[in-house]
């Protein structure tokens, strides 16, 4: 007996942004920043840090997976029924940096959530990147 393998969706947004990946790193990994873009919260750049974010709809618990420096961060995303991962990478260009973020996870049955999630990302990182833009 075999038994076929879940397979689950991922969402991915990918931008060139003009700017260095450390500019952009700040907007990723400074809690006020953050929650200009995407939610109020309590995040440290610290592997294993566990974080909420919230808005009026209610709130996400997070853990923190991985910190690399002005290159890559990812952190667990768990809302209810929802357990994915978010990862964003960063990859220096001639022109500034590439962005790229990933939220992997979504379960065959969870098409609510991967359709929010693929409205609400290139949303999200259009305010990180007006965010990024008025950075010294």
């Amino acid at each position: 007996m075999t038994h076929a393998a879940t397979e689950t969706r991922s969402v991915v947004v990918e931008r060139e942004i003009p700017h260095p990946p450390e500019k952009i790193w700040r907007a990723l990994t400074q809690p006020h920043l953050i929650a200009e873009w995407l939610m109020k919260n309590d995040f440290e750049a610290r592997e294993g840090h566990r974080f909420s974010l919230t808005a009026d709809w209610g709130g996400v618990d997070c853990v923190v997976e991985t910190v690399e420096p002005h290159r890559a961060l990812s952190y667990a995303w768990d809302t209810k029924d929802l357990r994915s991962t978010v990862s964003w990478t960063l990859t220096p260009t001639k022109d500034g940096t590439l962005l790229r973020m990933e939220q992997e996870g979504f379960q065959p049955n969870q098409k609510p959530y991967f359709q929010g999630a693929s409205v609400g990302w290139p949303r999200f990182i259009s305010a990180l990147e007006r965010v990024v833009e008025r950075l010294d």
